[in-house]
């Protein structure tokens, strides 16, 4: 027991400097030719996974705390002040301490929830006997990436194809994925199906809070720092979150997948290690 929480300790602290590593320094970002996707969540991500909610819920305030560093020192784009209460409090009065320190540590710190709920729920539909649970977890895959692929592209190529294309194209790419996961579906790889929606699930976590908390409590000051119109701030953000989003979304399912299979073989998910240990504490009382 004693092991275990020393154990989970150091790989708190070392997921911890892996965010700390990443948020510093070039090595948070993935060049993907037309944008750079932050990977800066992925630890925060397997943080949650490996050490539960409580230390994840620890890893995503780290993240945002370096967020608020990066912003507040570097400022590197005019909408830093989104990020750091100290910047907002310039731009916008008092009101604006808060709201930064919303969008700064609030969707950070549910990246470190959410994608552990996402994992638990969706591995105990793929283990459980019924048939029907597998195909609405499927099917589900299938139409996060037709609605992604479609978005996409249409953000990527507005006047080289057309949306009735980028439609049939994302279409296609869902009814792939529908037709492989079906095919290959088993227990031994619902694990790498739920590592990849908690992969999923976290990114857009971040994306969509964040997003969703920048035009609800900083509409005009956003559209004045990014110098578009009042109106044009949903479009900007739709902007985002379809293509910038659904990017860091993919990579992080990738990521996450791949990762968290492999520490699999070093360390069991949370939720198994908390069932041995159960065991353990019972076994004990027994003798």
């Amino acid at each position: 027991m004693k092991n275990e929480k020393t154990y989970e300790l150091v790989l708190t602290a070392l997921f911890t400097a892996i965010i700390v590593i990443m948020a510093f320094t070039p090595l948070g970002y993935i060049p993907l030719v037309v944008i750079n996707a932050t990977i800066i969540h992925i630890p925060v991500i397997l943080g949650a996974l490996f050490l539960g909610p409580k230390k994840g819920a620890f890893l995503g305030f780290v993240f945002g705390l370096t967020s608020f560093i990066n912003n507040t020192f570097k400022a590197a784009t005019a909408s830093a002040f989104v990020f750091s209460p100290v910047l907002a409090y310039n731009v916008v009065g008092v009101s604006g301490i808060f709201k930064s320190l919303y969008i700064c540590f609030v969707p950070r710190i549910l990246v470190g929830v959410v994608p552990y709920f996402v994992y638990i729920l969706i591995r105990r539909a793929l283990k459980s006997e019924q048939k029907t649970a597998r195909i609405v977890v499927d099917a589900a895959a299938s139409l996060i990436l037709f609605i992604s692929v479609r978005a996409f592209l249409i953000r990527l190529l507005p006047e080289a194809v057309t949306p009735l294309i980028c439609t049939l194209i994302g279409l296609l790419a869902g009814v792939v994925l529908m037709v492989v996961l079906t095919v290959s579906g088993s227990r031994k790889g619902s694990a790498n199906i739920a590592l990849a929606y908690a992969g999923l699930a976290g990114a857009f976590t971040n994306t969509l809070f964040v997003m969703s908390g920048i035009f609800i409590l900083y509409k005009e000051a956003y559209a004045q720092a990014v110098g578009v119109a009042g109106e044009a701030v949903l479009d900007v953000i739709m902007g985002v979150v379809t293509f910038n989003g659904i990017v860091e979304a993919v990579v992080a399912a990738i990521i996450v997948a791949g990762v968290g299979y492999a520490l699999t073989r070093v360390k069991p998910i949370y939720e198994k290690s908390e069932q041995k240990n159960e065991h353990v504490d019972k076994m004990a009382a027994r003798a």
